[in-house]
């Protein structure tokens, strides 16, 4: 008894006449028709599925179609649906093979695959097969039965794949022999051009040239995310003040990414994904300290994302540095945000870890970031103390300054070296007032100091002292600061007598 099919897995999407057309992409789908494979490999919402149907209607060839779904991933339906879509070519071609598959036993894959191949290359004329959503399937089976075909395809037959990651294909031989043409986020982001095109004519607005280049930015030509912005700018009279607004935690952008992405990934994936949200920046290393995974966890878990499209730009031609997509980051952060305990996450915890991190690395800025993002002023003095002269010979006073600013009053003022170096920046910037101010906490925890010991961070006394080695020449510090706002001040007699 033959398995009844769905038609409507069949049909070609109709593109519709309000499209934004892309002729370079089209181009380049044509010039894959001389290789076995086109991948259009990017994740939900970049426009894949549009494309390939646009390119259909005119690349003339026939084209035959199948959407797949997750039961698919038995082998035998998706032989059975992968014939039927072959037969709106020419009705013959696997005839026997529907046959077979339904006698109990079936054949070894190979001689039914065989019979397909032999079938297909009986076709006299060129055509195309587009298999849509082939991220859907997750079969050892489904993707050695298609590795086979793409091994043996007949030159008569092009295929296209059309998916959210990578398929488990042997993609990199396939490239190597020039039999591979492929279509990235990078190619599929909208460009300036088309994203006016779309907000403008497609979505009937009425955005200016600075308004559309904003949005652009903050969408990165995700063609879903200026969708779901100008769907939200309708009945707006401010363009702008909403394209400034517009992030991965405006509604319609959260419901999207929480239902088409976040939540189609295992656990595991999900938790690596809104814990390591919170770094500006991925490496592996990094997110093995930040989780506590053993070493390589965190490259394996990055590449893996990298494969199923989940939003990750990669920083650097090695692969090594990632950024999640700004949109998709905001989202992430924000949903973590709602409830780490959901996730099983610390987030006091995560930021602490990812300080340890950089500062071992000798990055004090992100260091620095992320122990006040722990809450964690007594790690911000430490971290600050320690890392003054470094950041200060690199130009980075008026970031390391930002930091010791938001330093509660208590902590600043029981630490006399980062009260100096507080006061050098405070000059620095022409707060003469207020280095005179910093100076005078630094002087005064000196008075008290007398022939005590020098008492450690974890002490309970009054005073800390981080940097030990700069204590000995802190009054020759201060003495040096003083002659300066004196000159500052015009008053060359305090100048000469604290520089003396």
């Amino acid at each position: 008894m033959s398995m009844p099919l769905l038609a409507t897995k069949l049909y070609i999407p109709s593109p519709g006449p309000q499209i934004v057309g892309r002729p370079h992409l089209i181009a380049r789908l044509n010039e894959g028709l001389g290789r076995k494979l086109t991948l259009l490999s990017a994740p939900a919402g970049f426009g894949k599925t549009t494309l390939a149907s646009d390119w259909v209607a005119s690349c003339g060839r026939p084209a035959a179609w199948l959407s797949l779904d997750e039961g698919d991933n038995d082998p035998a339906r998706f032989l059975t649906y992968l014939i039927a879509a072959l037969q709106t070519i020419a009705a013959q071609i696997g005839a026997r093979v529907l046959s077979a598959l339904q006698s109990p036993p079936p054949p070894p894959p190979e001689t039914i695959l065989t019979a397909l191949l032999n079938d297909i290359a009986a076709i006299p004329g060129q055509f195309v097969l587009v298999l849509d959503d082939y991220h859907v399937v997750d079969s050892q089976s489904v993707d050695q039965a298609l590795s086979f075909l793409l091994d043996h395809l007949p030159p008569q037959l092009h295929l296209v794949i059309a998916t959210r990651e990578d398929p488990q294909l042997p993609l990199a031989r396939l490239r190597a022999r020039g039999q591979l043409a492929e279509l990235r986020v990078a190619d599929l982001r909208f460009t300036h051009v088309e994203a006016a095109e779309f907000l403008n004519r497609v979505m009937g607005l009425n955005l200016a040239a600075a308004d559309i280049a904003a949005l652009e930015a903050r969408t990165e030509g995700w063609v879903a995310g200026l969708q779901l912005a100008a769907l939200s700018l309708r009945g707006h009279h401010d363009a702008a003040g909403f394209i400034r607004s517009f992030t991965g935690t405006h509604r319609f952008v959260l419901d999207y990414l929480l239902e088409e992405v976040l939540q189609q990934q295992p656990t595991p994936i999900q938790q690596f994904l809104l814990h390591t949200s919170i770094l500006d920046r991925l490496c592996g290393p990094l997110c093995d300290a930040v989780l506590g995974d053993p070493a390589g966890s965190g490259q394996a878990a990055l590449h893996a994302i990298e494969r199923a499209n989940l939003f990750l730009v990669p920083l650097d031609v090695e692969r090594h540095w990632y950024r999640y997509h700004h949109l998709f980051g905001e989202f992430l952060r924000q949903r973590f945000a709602q409830d780490p305990n959901l996730v099983g996450g610390d987030l006091t915890g995560l930021h602490g870890r990812a300080s340890a991190w950089y500062e071992a690395q000798g990055l004090d800025l992100e260091a620095l970031h992320h122990a006040a993002a722990a809450a964690d002023p007594a790690h911000v003095a430490r971290l600050a103390e320690r890392s003054w002269e470094r950041m200060d010979s690199s130009f980075q006073s008026v970031a390391w300054c930002r930091w010791v600013r938001q330093l509660p009053e208590a902590v600043l003022r029981a630490r006399p070296v980062l009260c100096t170096q507080y006061a050098w920046a405070l000059m620095d910037a022409g707060e003469v007032e207020a280095s005179e101010a910093r100076l005078r906490d630094a002087e005064r925890l000196l008075a008290s100091l007398g022939d005590s010991a020098i008492v450690p961070d974890d002490a309970a006394e009054p005073m800390v002292v981080v940097a030990k080695e700069q204590l000995s020449s802190l009054p020759v510090r201060i003495a040096v600061a003083r002659a300066y706002l004196a000159q500052a001040r015009g008053d060359v007699a305090a100048t000469v007598r604290h520089a003396a």
